[in-house]
Parts: C-alpha cells; structure tokens; sequence
C-alpha cells in the first residue's frame, strides 16, 4: 500500500502507539489501514459416492481440479457465500450439512471454510470452470488438484466415510506444505 484509501496522501508502515505490529499508517488524516485475512467459503457437494468437482478456467491454477469455492462477500454469511459460489462455478444447487473443514494459510492471508453439502440436482460449468464433473474415490485426479486445502480436505472426506462420522477438521498449512505442494518458485 502506497497511498491512503481515505484522503490519498502517502502512508508509511509502522507500528501504531498502542499496537503490536506494524499497519500501513497516514499522517494526514489519522487512518490506520488495519488488513484482515481473506475468507475462502466452498462446499463438498456429494450425491450418491460421488464429488463434484471444477476445472479452474481462470488463475490461478487455471486447469487444474477444485472443489467449488471462492472469495466471501461484505453482507453475505460464510453458508450464503458457500452456496453461492457452488452456484457461481458449477450452477449447482446443494442443501449444506455443516462446516467440515476450516484451513489456515496464514502465509498467505486465507483462511477457507468447506461445508459438507448434499447436490440437489444437475450442474455445469460456469463461467470460471472450464468443465465440472462428478467422481467416486478411485476416479479423483489427485495430480491434477489445483490446491493443498482441496487435497486435504477430499482426503478427510474419505477417510471419515469409513465410518460415516464427519467432525470438523481445523488444521493450518504452512510454508513448507505449499512447497511440497506446489515445488519451489
């Protein structure tokens, strides 16, 4: 950040008197710029053994398999922002079943919120998915995930439906996970 969103004068990083870390600071109106984590809500939408699943049509990690999910709005709940972004990438409708897996990425400002949720119906590609499809266990392309959070949570998700009991999982993933993940850039 360079410049203030209130007045436009030019801000500075540091420390504000009674904080703990560092804010983008403006001297000429007073703002500080506090930055909060981006909220990525999403579903697993299920029907009969099957996923639905999206290939990504934009970036990043364009071509590569997701689960529906995306960016919450100001003024929506994190299960309106879960449905709709179902919608948004897949026209498809689902009945949410509860916050399944709740993943920090602290490195990189995100935290995402997966609901379990039932597919009501019939689904396509909207307009950021190159194509959806449905898959059972033996058929998912795990090669071809486009994110650790989708990997780690499609591998709760099987591993629970052994013994048809789905807690919550609350896990972080670090540095390190994404370059095990992703290589080094």
């Amino acid at each position: 950040m360079n410049f203030c969103s209130q007045c436009g004068e030019k801000v500075r990083f540091a420390v504000p008197e009674g904080d703990d870390r560092s804010r983008y600071l403006c001297d000429a109106c007073g703002t500080i710029h506090y930055q909060n984590p981006r909220i990525v809500a999403g579903t697993l939408p299920v029907i009969d053994d099957k996923i639905l699943l999206c290939k990504r049509a934009i970036s990043p990690r364009k071509g590569y398999w997701t689960l529906p999910a995306g960016y919450m709005e100001n003024a929506e709940t994190t299960q309106q922002a879960a449905a709709r972004e179902t919608w948004e990438e897949a026209f498809a409708e689902v009945k949410l079943e509860g916050l399944y897996t709740l993943i920090d990425l602290p490195h990189i400002n995100q935290v995402y919120m997966i609901f379990r949720a039932e597919l009501l119906g019939g689904f396509s590609a909207g307009p950021e998915s190159l194509e959806v499809a449905l898959f059972e266990e033996h058929e998912i392309p795990w090669d071809e995930l486009a994110f650790p959070t989708i990997e780690r949570t499609l591998q709760h998700f099987y591993e629970d439906r052994k013994s048809a009991h789905y807690p919550l999982h609350i896990s972080a993933i670090t540095p390190e996970d994404r370059e095990r993940y992703f290589g080094s850039a």
